[in-house]
């Protein structure tokens, strides 16, 4: 019986990683002229959102493993991005910190991080775009669930 010449769509999983490999790829062209990789960006304003955090904590919020996010956080800290301190609650527990130079890193950062979202986004209405969010941070709810 011959084959279909109709061939099926990508798995969704597919589609969200090749997303993730193009952002990936653009983030860090557009961020290596200032010597950060897309993950060091990730990480940073992770911390830009919710500053202090243990090294675990900001792996999980920037999707790296805790052993990854040691050698990160280290050239992050090289280059007075981030300090490290601490825990004033838990003497055992180290908190990184975004310094000063971090979010001026971000702030110089951001507008071209936006312009490369809206590309991204480009020709999608706003209705759509927040259908798209809803959708993602549901499939990622119901992995963390599961």
């Amino acid at each position: 019986m011959p084959r279909s010449s109709r061939k099926s769509p990508p798995s969704l999983l597919y589609a969200v990683k090749q997303v993730e490999l193009a952002v990936r790829a653009h983030l860090d062209d557009l961020l290596k002229p200032v010597g950060v990789t897309a993950l060091q960006y990730t990480a940073l304003t992770v911390l830009e959102r919710r500053d202090d955090l243990t090294a675990a904590a900001l792996a999980r919020n920037s999707f790296v493993t805790t052993q990854s996010m040691a050698d990160l956080v280290a050239a992050l800290e090289r280059r007075g991005l981030v300090d490290r301190f601490r825990d004033p609650d838990d003497g055992r527990r180290i908190l990184i910190h975004l310094t000063d130079a971090g979010r001026t890193l971000l702030a110089e950062q951001r507008p071209a991080v936006e312009a490369l979202e809206k590309r991204m986004l480009d020709g999608l209405g706003s209705a759509e775009v927040d259908a798209v969010r809803e959708a993602l941070d549901r499939m990622r709810r119901n992995l963390e669930e599961g």
